[in-house]
Protein backbone atom coordinates (compact mmCIF):
# COMPACT_ATOMS: atom_id res chain seq x y z
CA UNK A 1 0.00 0.00 0.00
CA UNK A 2 0.92 3.67 -0.40
CA UNK A 3 0.64 5.62 2.25
CA UNK A 4 1.36 9.00 -0.04
CA UNK A 5 -1.91 8.98 -2.10
CA UNK A 6 -4.97 11.16 -0.95
CA UNK A 7 -7.96 9.10 -0.91
CA UNK A 8 -11.41 10.95 -0.83
CA UNK A 9 -11.72 8.71 2.42
CA UNK A 10 -9.04 10.79 4.25
CA UNK A 11 -10.59 13.91 2.90
CA UNK A 12 -14.08 13.03 4.42
CA UNK A 13 -12.63 11.97 7.79
CA UNK A 14 -11.11 15.44 8.13
CA UNK A 15 -13.80 17.10 7.47
CA UNK A 16 -16.34 15.12 9.88
CA UNK A 17 -13.60 15.50 12.33
CA UNK A 18 -13.44 19.24 11.87
CA UNK A 19 -17.21 19.90 12.14
CA UNK A 20 -17.14 17.80 15.00
CA UNK A 21 -14.31 19.42 17.10
CA UNK A 22 -15.70 22.97 16.04
CA UNK A 23 -19.10 22.39 16.74
CA UNK A 24 -20.12 23.95 20.35
CA UNK A 25 -21.68 20.25 21.40
CA UNK A 26 -21.53 17.14 20.51
CA UNK A 27 -24.85 16.39 21.04
CA UNK A 28 -25.82 19.32 18.07
CA UNK A 29 -24.20 17.17 15.39
CA UNK A 30 -26.64 14.18 13.64
CA UNK A 31 -24.59 10.51 13.45
CA UNK A 32 -28.05 8.87 12.71
CA UNK A 33 -25.81 8.39 8.93
CA UNK A 34 -22.70 7.73 10.18
CA UNK A 35 -21.42 3.74 9.22
CA UNK A 36 -18.70 2.01 11.36
CA UNK A 37 -16.88 -0.04 8.78
CA UNK A 38 -14.38 -2.79 9.78
CA UNK A 39 -11.30 -3.31 7.78
CA UNK A 40 -9.11 -6.73 8.45
CA UNK A 41 -5.37 -5.89 8.74
CA UNK A 42 -4.41 -9.14 10.09
CA UNK A 43 -5.91 -12.29 11.79
CA UNK A 44 -7.75 -11.03 14.71
CA UNK A 45 -6.88 -7.06 14.14
CA UNK A 46 -8.83 -4.85 12.39
CA UNK A 47 -9.53 -1.17 12.21
CA UNK A 48 -12.81 0.50 12.36
CA UNK A 49 -13.86 3.49 10.86
CA UNK A 50 -16.74 5.98 11.45
CA UNK A 51 -16.75 9.84 12.77
CA UNK A 52 -13.41 10.67 14.50
CA UNK A 53 -10.42 8.69 15.08
CA UNK A 54 -9.50 5.57 13.43
CA UNK A 55 -10.17 2.47 16.07
CA UNK A 56 -8.12 -0.54 16.58
CA UNK A 57 -9.17 -3.62 17.46
CA UNK A 58 -7.67 -6.55 18.31
CA UNK A 59 -10.71 -9.78 18.62
CA UNK A 60 -10.21 -13.62 20.34
CA UNK A 61 -10.06 -15.65 23.27
CA UNK A 62 -9.26 -13.13 25.44
CA UNK A 63 -11.65 -10.86 24.82
CA UNK A 64 -11.92 -7.48 22.93
CA UNK A 65 -9.19 -4.43 23.78
CA UNK A 66 -10.11 -1.14 21.52
CA UNK A 67 -7.91 1.38 20.46
CA UNK A 68 -10.25 4.59 20.96
CA UNK A 69 -13.94 4.99 20.70
CA UNK A 70 -14.99 7.65 18.71
CA UNK A 71 -18.36 9.94 19.45
CA UNK A 72 -20.49 8.80 22.49
CA UNK A 73 -23.83 8.43 19.75
CA UNK A 74 -21.63 5.65 18.28
CA UNK A 75 -21.22 3.38 21.04
CA UNK A 76 -24.04 1.29 19.57
CA UNK A 77 -22.74 1.10 16.32
CA UNK A 78 -19.49 0.38 17.25
CA UNK A 79 -20.52 -2.52 19.95
CA UNK A 80 -22.40 -3.80 16.63
CA UNK A 81 -19.68 -3.98 14.60
CA UNK A 82 -17.47 -5.66 17.06
CA UNK A 83 -19.81 -8.08 17.27
CA UNK A 84 -19.45 -9.24 13.63
CA UNK A 85 -16.08 -9.52 14.06
CA UNK A 86 -15.99 -11.39 17.77
CA UNK A 87 -18.73 -12.84 20.66
CA UNK A 88 -16.35 -12.11 22.95
CA UNK A 89 -17.18 -8.99 25.28
CA UNK A 90 -15.06 -6.25 24.86
CA UNK A 91 -13.10 -5.82 28.09
CA UNK A 92 -10.04 -3.07 27.66
CA UNK A 93 -10.17 0.26 25.41
CA UNK A 94 -7.16 2.64 25.36
CA UNK A 95 -7.18 6.25 24.70
CA UNK A 96 -4.15 7.39 22.43
CA UNK A 97 -5.27 10.76 24.17
CA UNK A 98 -8.43 12.90 25.10
CA UNK A 99 -10.01 14.41 22.17
CA UNK A 100 -13.31 13.19 22.32
CA UNK A 101 -13.38 12.07 19.03
CA UNK A 102 -11.47 9.35 20.59
CA UNK A 103 -13.06 9.44 24.20
CA UNK A 104 -16.32 10.46 24.04
CA UNK A 105 -17.89 6.71 24.13
CA UNK A 106 -15.68 6.26 27.48
CA UNK A 107 -18.77 6.61 29.46
CA UNK A 108 -20.90 4.20 27.69
CA UNK A 109 -18.20 1.75 27.53
CA UNK A 110 -17.44 2.66 30.68
CA UNK A 111 -21.40 1.37 32.21
CA UNK A 112 -20.62 -1.63 30.52
CA UNK A 113 -17.94 -2.54 32.36
CA UNK A 114 -15.50 -2.16 30.58
CA UNK A 115 -11.60 -0.88 31.75
CA UNK A 116 -10.28 2.26 30.38
CA UNK A 117 -6.63 2.61 30.08
CA UNK A 118 -4.85 5.78 29.29
CA UNK A 119 -1.64 7.77 29.76
CA UNK A 120 -1.61 9.45 33.34
CA UNK A 121 -2.04 13.35 31.18
CA UNK A 122 -5.18 11.84 29.52
CA UNK A 123 -6.92 11.09 33.39
CA UNK A 124 -5.61 14.74 34.48
CA UNK A 125 -7.36 16.26 31.36
CA UNK A 126 -10.27 14.41 31.34
CA UNK A 127 -10.93 15.23 34.84
CA UNK A 128 -11.11 18.61 34.53
CA UNK A 129 -13.21 21.28 32.60
CA UNK A 130 -11.38 22.62 29.16
CA UNK A 131 -11.66 25.49 27.29
CA UNK A 132 -10.20 24.15 23.76
CA UNK A 133 -9.04 27.69 22.37
CA UNK A 134 -7.67 26.47 18.80
CA UNK A 135 -12.32 25.18 18.32
CA UNK A 136 -13.64 28.33 20.79
CA UNK A 137 -15.09 25.45 22.24
CA UNK A 138 -15.77 24.56 25.84
CA UNK A 139 -15.38 20.16 26.99
CA UNK A 140 -16.63 19.59 30.48
CA UNK A 141 -15.08 17.29 32.66
CA UNK A 142 -16.11 13.92 32.28
CA UNK A 143 -17.83 12.16 34.67
CA UNK A 144 -15.87 9.26 36.65
CA UNK A 145 -16.89 6.33 34.96
CA UNK A 146 -15.22 7.90 31.39
CA UNK A 147 -12.14 8.33 33.25
CA UNK A 148 -9.45 5.64 32.45
CA UNK A 149 -9.27 3.64 35.59
CA UNK A 150 -5.54 2.46 35.24
CA UNK A 151 -2.78 5.06 33.86
CA UNK A 152 0.56 4.82 33.42
CA UNK A 153 3.50 7.18 32.64
CA UNK A 154 5.68 5.43 29.87
CA UNK A 155 5.13 2.40 29.03
CA UNK A 156 2.20 -0.57 29.36
CA UNK A 157 2.01 -4.13 27.89
CA UNK A 158 -1.03 -6.40 27.21
CA UNK A 159 -0.54 -9.91 26.66
CA UNK A 160 -4.37 -10.68 24.84
CA UNK A 161 -5.31 -12.98 21.85
CA UNK A 162 -1.54 -14.54 21.18
CA UNK A 163 -0.38 -10.86 20.75
CA UNK A 164 1.97 -8.36 22.98
CA UNK A 165 0.07 -5.23 22.70
CA UNK A 166 2.62 -2.78 23.74
CA UNK A 167 1.65 1.24 25.08
CA UNK A 168 4.02 3.77 24.94
CA UNK A 169 4.12 7.31 25.67
CA UNK A 170 4.75 10.18 23.02
CA UNK A 171 5.74 13.18 24.94
CA UNK A 172 4.34 16.59 23.62
CA UNK A 173 3.29 15.54 20.59
CA UNK A 174 -0.54 16.42 19.54
CA UNK A 175 -1.13 16.55 23.10
CA UNK A 176 0.91 15.99 26.32
CA UNK A 177 -0.91 12.48 26.79
CA UNK A 178 -0.46 11.07 23.49
CA UNK A 179 0.24 7.35 23.20
CA UNK A 180 0.97 4.65 19.87
CA UNK A 181 0.36 0.76 20.19
CA UNK A 182 2.04 -1.68 18.67
CA UNK A 183 0.81 -5.23 17.96
CA UNK A 184 4.39 -6.56 17.71
CA UNK A 185 3.43 -10.21 16.52
CA UNK A 186 1.23 -9.19 13.68
CA UNK A 187 3.43 -6.01 12.96
CA UNK A 188 0.77 -3.29 13.43
CA UNK A 189 0.93 0.06 14.92
CA UNK A 190 -1.70 2.42 15.80
CA UNK A 191 -0.32 6.29 16.10
CA UNK A 192 -3.36 7.71 17.30
CA UNK A 193 -2.97 11.74 16.95
CA UNK A 194 0.37 12.04 15.98
CA UNK A 195 -0.05 11.22 12.17
CA UNK A 196 -2.46 12.09 10.18
CA UNK A 197 -2.57 10.59 6.78
CA UNK A 198 -3.23 13.11 4.53
CA UNK A 199 -3.91 16.56 5.47
CA UNK A 200 -2.51 18.55 7.73
CA UNK A 201 -3.01 17.87 11.21
CA UNK A 202 -4.21 19.75 14.55
CA UNK A 203 -1.60 20.32 17.00
CA UNK A 204 -3.53 20.99 20.70
CA UNK A 205 -0.59 23.29 21.41
CA UNK A 206 -2.78 24.63 24.28
CA UNK A 207 -2.04 21.13 26.13
CA UNK A 208 1.29 19.93 25.43
CA UNK A 209 1.18 19.35 21.93
CA UNK A 210 4.59 20.77 19.84
CA UNK A 211 4.99 20.60 16.13
CA UNK A 212 8.93 19.52 17.12
CA UNK A 213 7.04 16.66 19.52
CA UNK A 214 5.03 15.39 16.35
CA UNK A 215 8.56 15.40 14.69
CA UNK A 216 10.24 13.04 17.37
CA UNK A 217 6.81 10.99 17.56
CA UNK A 218 7.27 10.20 14.02
CA UNK A 219 10.88 9.51 14.29
CA UNK A 220 10.40 7.26 17.42
CA UNK A 221 7.98 5.44 15.54
CA UNK A 222 9.99 4.90 12.29
CA UNK A 223 12.91 3.58 14.43
CA UNK A 224 10.39 0.48 15.19
CA UNK A 225 8.69 0.45 12.07
CA UNK A 226 9.83 -1.84 9.12
CA UNK A 227 9.26 -1.84 4.90
CA UNK A 228 6.44 -4.12 6.25
CA UNK A 229 4.56 -3.06 9.59
CA UNK A 230 1.33 -1.49 8.62
CA UNK A 231 0.57 1.51 10.26
CA UNK A 232 -3.09 2.70 11.14
CA UNK A 233 -3.13 6.38 11.34
CA UNK A 234 -5.55 8.98 14.30
CA UNK A 235 -7.12 9.71 11.15
CA UNK A 236 -7.09 8.31 7.18
CA UNK A 237 -6.86 5.56 5.66
CA UNK A 238 -4.13 2.98 6.72
CA UNK A 239 -0.76 3.47 5.68
CA UNK A 240 3.36 2.32 6.23
CA UNK A 241 6.37 3.71 6.75
CA UNK A 242 7.00 6.02 3.64
CA UNK A 243 3.60 6.98 4.53
CA UNK A 244 4.52 7.94 8.04
CA UNK A 245 7.95 9.46 6.46
CA UNK A 246 6.23 11.40 4.22
CA UNK A 247 4.30 12.77 7.12
CA UNK A 248 7.16 13.19 9.24
CA UNK A 249 9.50 15.36 6.09
CA UNK A 250 5.92 17.59 5.39
CA UNK A 251 5.81 18.79 9.46
CA UNK A 252 10.06 18.75 9.05
CA UNK A 253 9.08 21.47 6.25
CA UNK A 254 6.58 23.45 7.25
CA UNK A 255 8.37 24.06 10.61
CA UNK A 256 11.69 25.40 9.12
CA UNK A 257 9.73 27.71 6.56
CA UNK A 258 7.51 29.19 9.56
CA UNK A 259 10.47 29.58 11.19
CA UNK A 260 12.50 31.17 8.57
CA UNK A 261 9.43 33.34 7.69
CA UNK A 262 9.08 34.61 11.58
CA UNK A 263 12.82 36.01 11.35
CA UNK A 264 12.92 39.31 12.55
CA UNK A 265 9.89 39.06 15.04
CA UNK A 266 7.20 39.21 11.92
CA UNK A 267 3.53 38.79 13.08
CA UNK A 268 1.66 35.77 12.40
CA UNK A 269 -0.30 37.97 9.93
CA UNK A 270 2.65 38.44 7.87
CA UNK A 271 3.71 34.80 8.46
CA UNK A 272 0.18 33.36 7.12
CA UNK A 273 0.82 35.73 3.84
CA UNK A 274 4.02 34.69 3.26
CA UNK A 275 2.40 31.36 2.40
CA UNK A 276 5.16 29.15 4.33
CA UNK A 277 3.13 25.80 3.19
CA UNK A 278 2.99 26.59 -0.50
CA UNK A 279 5.21 23.86 -1.12
CA UNK A 280 3.03 21.27 0.83
CA UNK A 281 -0.47 22.54 0.13
CA UNK A 282 -0.80 20.86 -3.14
CA UNK A 283 -0.49 17.53 -1.40
CA UNK A 284 -1.16 17.79 2.38
CA UNK A 285 -3.60 21.21 2.29
CA UNK A 286 -7.01 19.34 0.83
CA UNK A 287 -8.12 18.63 4.69
CA UNK A 288 -10.56 20.26 7.64
CA UNK A 289 -7.36 21.80 8.49
CA UNK A 290 -7.21 24.71 6.18
CA UNK A 291 -3.08 26.09 4.94
CA UNK A 292 -3.66 29.10 6.99
CA UNK A 293 -5.08 27.87 9.66
CA UNK A 294 -2.18 25.23 10.03
CA UNK A 295 -0.11 28.20 9.44
CA UNK A 296 -1.21 29.97 12.63
CA UNK A 297 -1.01 26.75 14.94
CA UNK A 298 2.48 25.89 14.22
CA UNK A 299 2.88 29.86 14.64
CA UNK A 300 1.76 30.05 17.96
CA UNK A 301 3.85 26.94 19.10
CA UNK A 302 6.97 28.33 18.00
CA UNK A 303 6.66 31.53 19.00
CA UNK A 304 6.58 30.82 22.70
Amino acid sequence: MSGSRISMKALIGGVLLSAVIAAPAVAQQNFDNVQIKAEELADGIYMLTGAGGNIGVSAGEDGVFLIDDQFAPLTGKIVAAVKEISDEPIRFVLNTHWHQDHTGGNENLGNMGVTIVAHDNVRAVLSKDQFLAAFNRQVTAAPAIALPKITFNDTATFHLNEQTIRVTHLPNAHTGGDSFVQFVEADIIHTGDTFFNGFYPFIDVQNGGSVDGMIAAADTILEIAGPDTVIIPGHGPVSDRDGLMAFRDMLKAVRANVAAAMDGGKSVEDVVAAKPTSVTDAKWGNGFLKPDRFTQIVYSDLAR
